[in-house]
């Protein structure tokens, strides 16, 4: 089912012609009354104005950004986007449609990650009708066809990424928003396609470990970030320990034996790698 455009007429002609029968309708009733004219005037009056009444049904009006389906005996016609009043055959059935932008917050939904974890995510959704008939005829409700698939799409992305990253190449919720809307948009585009419905735009809104696993999940990450910060500082120590002793054999200020090199690596990398300032300690005697 795709939209078919329908032209329609304007409705402000229609109505001024149908209100100038129904006044000439009722001055020929009023002569028929006062003038005792003939039964055939009264009869063609009365015809005319029933049939200017159901003239008049065929008008409706189309707001700006809305559309109107049109179906006769329930055959899809075609569908009306001209503003203002309109007018089409009496018989048609006209339902209208907003095509305009819209959106919604899913609710809290509570899932388990790739790596079996439970999380909470929910989503903000934008999005409006592209193709009216589509909307009408496909599905029963659109509006409550795109809350409902936009759940189901957010709860099968939401499986398919862990929550944190643990490896270099690796997507996840957390460290790739941008991505993850990406992908959610790509879903939820395969589900509403069919009923008319294009998104817009579909990002994450709110995203954390479910309440029971809260906390670990916390200490978990602390922990991974002082494990990753650790190395970073060791890393760091072991270059500059290793320049300083190129630069001083470079420099010949001093030579050193492998136990003195052993020794001073060794002090370096305490001054390098604590958390705390050293503490210095003089030695007035000999190393030996």
């Amino acid at each position: 089912m795709k939209e078919n455009p329908i032209r329609s007429l304007s409705g402000i002609p229609v109505l001024l012609a149908m209100l100038a029968v129904l006044v000439a309708c009722a001055y020929a009733f009023f002569l028929v009354v006062t003038a005792g004219g003939g039964v055939a005037l009264l009869v063609g009056a009365i015809i005319v104005a029933a049939l200017a009444v159901f003239t008049l049904v065929g008008l409706y009006m189309v707001e700006p950004n809305q559309s109107a389906v049109l179906s006769l005996f329930g055959k899809y016609v075609g569908t009306v986007q001209e503003n203002g009043l309109r007018w089409n055959n009496p018989f048609f059935t006209k339902r209208k449609v907003s095509l305009r932008i819209r959106n919604f917050e899913s609710g809290r939904l509570k899932v388990n990650e790739l790596e079996g974890s439970p999380i909470e995510i929910a989503a903000v959704i934008v999005w409006k009708v592209v193709d009216s008939a589509e909307a009408v005829f496909n599905v029963d409700d659109y509006e409550s066809f795109v809350h409902i698939q936009s759940e189901a799409a957010l709860r099968a992305m939401a499986t398919s990424y862990p929550y944190d990253q643990h490896e270099d190449d690796q997507m996840s919720l957390r460290s790739h928003p941008v991505a993850i809307s990406d992908e959610l948009k790509r879903h939820l585009d395969e589900r509403l396609a069919s009923a008319g419905v294009e998104v817009l735009e579909a990002k994450i809104s709110h995203l954390a470990y479910a309440p029971e696993i809260a906390q670990a999940m916390l200490q978990r990450q602390q922990a991974n970030a002082v494990v990753a910060a650790r190395a970073r500082i060791v890393a760091g120590a072991c270059g500059m320990v290793e320049m300083a002793l190129e630069e001083l054999q470079k420099s010949g200020v001093v030579e050193l034996d492998e136990e003195r090199k052993a020794t001073m690596v060794s002090n370096l990398l305490v001054v390098l790698c604590g958390d705390r300032a050293a503490q210095p300690v003089l030695n007035t005697g000999s190393l030996y």
